[in-house]
């Protein structure tokens, strides 16, 4: 069972605002560099969605209503929501914030089949918390999350064993996890238009055309086998640095060249212990100490430095705070899980990444570190006290 709380933050934020409802409100900053952190429905019906610009969200849609984000709300609700799928089941694996699967295997003679079991769910849900989520129910965790995607917003969708072929195979190639708009090009190119189109390509032209990993896990995907359980206990784990500066910094530049050399540490870090994360965290300490951490969860597990960058300097952007003294900065990996334990990871651009980062490590390990490093991080105007 996939749960997925609809539109999270920007509901939380209508909770104290219930006129409101009805209208397209985006959760985010007004700043000119800030992005969307959440919208609500009537809003993405203008093409406004998460992570985007606000300055592009309001020329698309100039009439929404912009609320400041408060974290700690969501939090809370994401706690409460939490505790509801630990009453019904031990077997929970939580997604960030606003997600997680179930496996509810278990809750049969307890509480009834796991369309009663989910419809419970949904429930309480909107009974304790005044949300609403959307729940896919599948024997697998690709399925059962393309079902509660395709049920939103507040509903159910259950796939049947019997019928998963016959639910993925006329959807469209997009789709499938790790398909981007690179990738559906390349397959477009092939004559691919639907998941069935690639579960009935041979294995070896996917290869051709992606690469034999990436080949082969589409391929893997359109027929979907996905061997994953759902996983307890691994987000209290994490790998992390932090730096403080000798002095307060308002360079939003140097902010990210240091996001980008701590992502370099913790991915070396994460390798070399032979695990994956999927949770970045963003610390930050301003000038007058006040401390904040914000999240973002991944749709898969990752050890590549240039991905952990991407999420957290994404979160940083998203703050809207671009100019104010920081004291401290730091990156961190939560809900880690052995190295290639997710076979479904399919990033567009891991590969290269990938390569050159394992080059990087081979060369530090021969040679020392130092001697190879991004061109980003050769010239530091600065030198923090690190932790």
């Amino acid at each position: 069972m996939h749960v997925d709380m609809d539109a999270f933050f920007a509901s939380v934020e209508l909770l104290e605002r219930p006129e409101l409802r009805g209208l397209p409100v985006i959760v985010g900053h007004r700043g000119s560099r800030s992005v969307v952190t959440a919208a609500t429905y009537e809003a993405r019906k203008y093409g406004v969605n998460s992570a985007m610009p606000m300055s592009i969200a309001l020329r698309r849609c100039p009439n929404a209503v912009v609320l400041e984000p408060h974290f700690d709300r969501y939090t809370h609700f994401s706690r409460m929501v939490m505790a509801i799928c630990d009453d019904l089941t031990p077997l929970v694996e939580r997604l960030g914030i606003d997600e997680a699967f179930l496996d509810v295997a278990g809750a049969r003679k307890l509480l009834g089949t796991p369309y009663e079991v989910a419809t419970i769910l949904r429930e309480r849900v909107l009974a304790e918390t005044g949300l609403h989520c959307s729940v896919g129910i599948a024997a697998t965790k690709f399925i059962a999350k393309l079902a509660s995607g395709l049920s939103k917003p507040d509903g159910l969708l259950v796939v049947p064993l019997a019928d998963t072929l016959t639910f993925l195979h006329p959807l469209p190639i997009s789709a499938l996890w790790g398909v981007g708009a690179k990738t559906e090009e390349q397959l477009t190119r092939l004559g691919l238009r639907t998941v069935g189109d690639v579960a009935n390509t041979p294995l070896l032209t996917l290869q051709k055309k992606l690469g034999d990993a990436a080949g082969a896990k589409l391929h893997q995907l359109s027929w979907a086998r996905d061997p994953r359980s759902v996983t307890v206990g691994s987000e209290e784990k994490s790998v992390g640095h932090e730096v403080t500066f000798g002095h307060d910094i308002t360079d939003p530049a140097v902010i990210r060249r240091e996001l980008l050399r701590m992502s370099d540490q913790v991915a070396v870090r994460l390798r070399r212990a032979g695990v994956e994360g999927r949770t970045v965290v963003l610390k930050l300490r301003f000038g007058d100490f006040t401390t904040i951490t914000r999240s973002r969860t991944l749709s898969e597990h990752t050890d590549l430095a240039r991905r952990i960058y991407d999420e957290v300097v994404d979160v940083y952007a998203g703050l809207g705070k671009d100019h104010e003294r920081v004291r401290l900065v730091g990156v961190r990996m939560e809900q880690l899980a052995p190295a290639g334990g997710s076979a479904l990871g399919l990033w567009e651009t891991d590969e290269g990444w990938r390569e050159a980062e394992n080059v990087m490590d081979a060369v530090t390990a021969k040679f020392g570190r130092g001697l190879v490093q991004r061109a980003a991080l050769v010239t530091r105007r600065h030198t923090p006290d690190e932790d």
